[in-house]
């Protein structure tokens, strides 16, 4: 069965796009941090063009989620609905945490990878991802915002051998220094569309989609203010 699909993604300071097209990829990536809103459509209409793909054709479009920069993660978002919109398609959110471990697999074979990403105000994005043989990567649960002790006392509950990818680890270089494990430093530091193609075929193998109107950013921080919040539950 022949699959087409659109990945954006301009949740960190890089700024992707991926086609697949039945066998066929494409990618672009950036490095454009502020400059997302300029650049994010032309990517897209150029590998577009480059594939030979119309928008129209495609089963589905998917979007980096996050957990990333706020206006980032916004601004895929809305592209995506925006896009998807007018050429009907529906929508699979991927996770930016799992798209890095994704990309460490592509690059090194890499099965359980720590995700670190620098949240700013002293925290990081934090994911713990194994994938099966079945190359399906679990771990999603694990997700979180946490300052570099929490994530440290995350490791220590774990063993063996880990590659590390994201931001976190050059920002909060303690996080290495002190581990137990076997850690590898992977050269992935944000996220890439190209490793949202897999992820998103997956998704959509399996019914994740979702309408325009429900895509839904994944903050993190933002749910624990949230929470925090009187009256909210």
């Amino acid at each position: 069965m022949s699959t087409r699909i659109l990945a954006i993604d301009t949740a960190t300071e890089a700024c992707s796009v991926a086609l697949l097209n039945n066998q066929q990829r494409l990618a672009h990536f950036e490095l454009c941090p502020r400059e997302h809103t300029q650049r994010i459509l032309p990517m897209v209409q150029d590998i577009l063009q480059q594939g030979g793909v119309a928008l129209k054709d495609l089963d589905a479009l998917a979007f980096g989620r996050g957990p990333g920069s706020f206006t980032g993660v916004r601004i895929g978002i809305g592209i995506a609905q925006g896009l998807s919109l007018g050429a009907e398609l529906p929508l699979i959110g991927v996770s930016t945490l799992k798209t890095m471990a994704q990309g460490a697999w592509r690059l090194s074979g890499a099965t359980r990878v720590l995700a670190a990403i620098d949240a700013r105000m002293g925290e990081v994005y934090w994911a713990e991802y194994q994938r099966d043989e079945q190359g399906i990567w679990h771990g999603e649960e694990s997700e979180a915002v946490l300052s570099p002790q929490a994530a440290s006392e995350r490791m220590a509950a774990l063993s063996g051998e880990w590659s590390c990818v994201g931001t976190g680890w050059k920002a909060w270089p303690d996080l290495a220094e002190n581990s137990q494990l076997v850690l590898t430093v992977s050269e992935v530091e944000l996220p890439a569309a190209e490793d949202m193609l897999i992820l998103a075929s997956q998704a959509l193998a399996a019914g994740e989609t979702v309408a325009p109107e429900h895509a839904e950013p994944t903050y993190l921080r933002n749910e624990v203010t949230w929470k925090k919040l009187p009256g909210r539950e």
